[in-house]
């Protein structure tokens, strides 16, 4: 048995140029996750859609300085600053995906969006590690630095999950359920720290 590494990984702001292997380790890591397969359940086209869809979130947040990440995109944390919050999510992507999936997307954005809190915070959009590189506790040395930075301008963070097991694995980290709301057969648990 390998015991993983527990050293404290470099944390480095993500560029363009980590664009490509953030979204390959993305599209590896949310294989199996409900809401990516929800939003994509065709195993032909979610390598594509999906990053389509997580191109379109990296490109709206690598200009903030808001996407930490390890190993150049192995693993990465893609926050939204309270600023940053008015942009659309989905904009873009209607050239990219066929109108049906598009409407899932939405109703989706639209649903968590409208369960959010008022006032500023900032927001962990996207966790994720390449499952190559799974159990290292990159994840974690990536969401506390965002939450640094949360604290540091005084701010709550919050998240949103549709897995019951990531809502056990956020409050050992310190955030608690504050709402839960369903989008389509998706359970949406907000979390705030």
């Amino acid at each position: 048995m390998t015991i993983p590494e527990l050293t404290a990984p470099e944390i480095t702001v993500a560029t363009p140029a980590d664009r490509a292997r953030a979204l390959e380790s993305l599209v590896a890591a949310f294989a199996a996750d409900q809401v990516l397969r929800h939003l994509f359940p065709d195993d032909t086209s979610y390598p594509r859609y999906a990053a389509a869809f997580f191109g379109r979130l990296f490109d709206k947040r690598v200009g903030h300085g808001t996407i930490w990440t390890v190993g150049r995109g192995a693993s990465l944390a893609m926050w939204d600053p309270p600023t940053a919050r008015d942009e659309p999510s989905a904009g873009s992507l209607a050239a990219e995906l066929p109108a049906a999936v598009l409407a899932r997307v939405d109703a989706y954005d639209e649903t968590v969006h409208a369960a959010l809190p008022a006032g500023p915070y900032w927001y962990l959009g996207v966790l994720g590690t390449h499952p190559a590189q799974a159990g290292r506790r990159w994840g974690h040395a990536l969401m506390a630095a965002g939450l640094r930075r949360a604290a540091a301008d005084g701010l709550p963070a919050v998240l949103e999950t549709s897995n019951p097991a990531n809502v056990e694995v956020y409050r050992r980290a310190g955030w608690e359920v504050v709402r839960e709301v369903a989008s389509g057969p998706l359970p949406v648990w907000i979390m705030r720290q």
